[in-house]
């Protein structure tokens, strides 16, 4: 198993919110720095982590580290 750590933002166009590429942090702690660093220039931003089984391609649940702003409904669900 290894751990990813990624940071997903979002933009406002109109009423849609549009996410930007997918960020990689190497650490919790970097990728949480990242998120609050980038989140005033965004309508929303999350950080999380995610558990992968890279030989049998399974994905355990994110983990949400740090979130802030307007974020997709489902995202949060």
């Amino acid at each position: 198993m290894t751990t990813n750590f990624l940071i997903q933002s979002f933009q406002q166009r109109g009423r849609k919110l549009v996410s930007d590429p997918l960020q990689r942090a190497k650490t919790a702690e970097s990728a949480i720095a990242t998120a609050e660093r980038i989140a005033p220039t965004k309508a929303g931003v999350v950080a999380f982590s995610q558990e992968v089984d890279l030989e049998t391609d399974c994905y355990d649940e994110p983990l949400v580290l740090f979130k802030i702003g307007t974020l997709p409904a489902e995202l949060m669900d």
